[in-house]
């Protein structure tokens, strides 16, 4: 048992030790607000999409679509996103719209700040597919169906949706996924300088990823003191939501790792996206921003539960 939980620690605690030292790093203001801004910004835009890049156009892709794979991690996201709108509005008397926040808030998962350093990290290259397949499709998923609940109790609009098809063509990690799959099936791979130059950059994307993540959790900390919801928003995201899909694994066939990934995937604490569509649209910024911050600190202890119940070590 010793054994098992030094081993579990040395997954975790580098990771979220980074973090820290983010977080530290702000606090002291060692690390300004613009540098911040800017270590975000190469990770989000340029870092990660580098590094999934290289994983797709190097690693072997599953012959046949893994349809148990999707539906036991999507279950389970709107499983807990639809339990989270009915909580807001209900148990704490929200609308229609905040309520839709907080089910985005308790879906979606930070995939590019804590999920692609801690799987690899967990998993290693066997792990990299399942998670950039998943990561491929997770955003637009959620972020469809989030925009569509926003939305249509006003009546869908063009620019709406215009906005939206938009940024889904240009988002940088997206733009990553559709250049390696691209390369995959023309056959392209990088080699000698430009190689050096693809292994360099993604050898950037853990660190800077989770010291970006600390150096953020000090500006969003726990605003607005809504701190009922936001709890209950990072029980369903770091509990209930990789639960469901660990029952869910059970039931579709899939191998050990792809399961495992599935699983990680959904025990991540609540992203970013949460904060900054409740910012769009003007409702829940409060909750959305405390359950980053909240879901975040307790990820260090539910992380390392789920990577002992999946046998990582």
């Amino acid at each position: 048992m010793l054994n098992t939980f030094a081993d579990i620690s040395v997954i975790v605690l580098p990771v979220f030790g980074m973090v820290l030292v983010g977080y530290i790093s702000a606090r002291i203001g060692l690390v300004s607000e613009r540098a911040t801004d800017g270590l975000a910004e190469f990770v989000f835009s340029l870092s990660v999409p580098v590094l999934i890049f290289k994983t797709l156009t190097e690693s072997k892709l599953p012959e046949a679509q893994p349809w148990g794979y999707w539906i036991a991690y999507f279950a389970g996201a709107f499983f807990v996103f639809a339990i989270a709108m009915v909580a807001a509005e209900r148990l704490f008397g929200r609308g229609r719209q905040e309520a839709v926040i907080h089910g985005f808030a308790a879906g979606q998962a930070n995939t590019v700040f804590v999920g692609v350093p801690l799987i690899l990290k967990a998993y290693g290259e066997a792990g990299a597919v399942p998670l950039f397949l998943l990561i491929a499709i997770h955003l637009p998923v959620m972020l469809v169906a989030a925009t569509v609940l926003l939305e249509g109790s006003h009546g869908f609009s063009r620019a709406t949706m215009m906005r939206l098809g938009k940024a889904l063509a240009f988002n940088p990690i997206l733009l990553g996924i559709y250049a390696g799959a691209l390369a995959k099936v023309v056959g392209i791979q990088a080699v000698g300088v430009p190689k050096q130059m693809i292994d360099l950059l993604s050898a950037a994307a853990t660190p800077c990823a989770l010291i970006s993540l600390g150096l953020s959790l000090k500006r969003y900390g726990m605003a607005g003191g809504d701190l009922l919801p936001s709890a209950l928003i990072s029980f369903l995201k770091l509990i209930v939501h990789p639960a469901a899909v660990f029952a869910l694994t059970m039931v579709f066939s899939m191998p050990p790792v792809w399961a495992g990934v599935a699983v990680l995937f959904a025990a991540m604490p609540s992203g970013v996206n949460g904060y900054l569509l409740a910012q769009r649209y003007g409702v829940g910024v409060a909750a959305s921003t405390s359950a980053v911050s909240l879901s975040t600190g307790l990820a260090v202890v539910t992380v390392a539960f789920w990577l002992y119940i999946l046998g990582v070590g």
